[in-house]
């Protein structure tokens, strides 16, 4: 079986306010993802990046940047889901730190991100979605 393989795809941004900007080409994010990139590799994931030009996100809120990058896990049926569903409220609107909590949990507990909505069902009306 060959290693778990992780894509974080970053969707082109249409900045409405100048803020919520992140450099994610610079030294900083290249540090960052080598790092990430290294750690993940130890434990047999490997980590792509790329880019979706397909799809523009309209920046307004932070919530907004965290729509703009998906994270796609075939192996745990994940095609593109965005880092805001699979972390939830952001803690310190960090985007590398919510774009490592996001890609960690995808790797080491994917069982425990909620099925989008569309794909929820539940058998017994108890709300545990299965």
């Amino acid at each position: 079986m060959g290693a778990k393989e992780i894509t974080v795809v970053f969707y082109r941004q249409n900045h409405l306010r100048d803020n919520w900007k992140v450099d994610l080409d610079g030294v900083e994010a290249e540090r960052f993802f080598g790092k990430l990139e290294g750690d993940l590799s130890r434990a047999g994931v490997v980590l792509k990046r790329s880019r979706n030009e397909a799809f523009t996100i309209d920046i307004n809120s932070y919530a907004d940047l965290l729509n703009a990058v998906r994270i796609s896990s075939p192996t745990d049926g994940f095609g593109s889901v965005c880092i805001g569903h699979i972390i939830g409220q952001s803690q310190n609107l960090d985007l590398m730190d919510d774009i490592r909590r996001a890609v960690m949990r995808i790797a080491f507990a994917p069982e425990t991100v909620p099925p989008e909505d569309h794909n929820r069902k539940v058998c017994h009306n108890c709300g545990c979605g299965c």
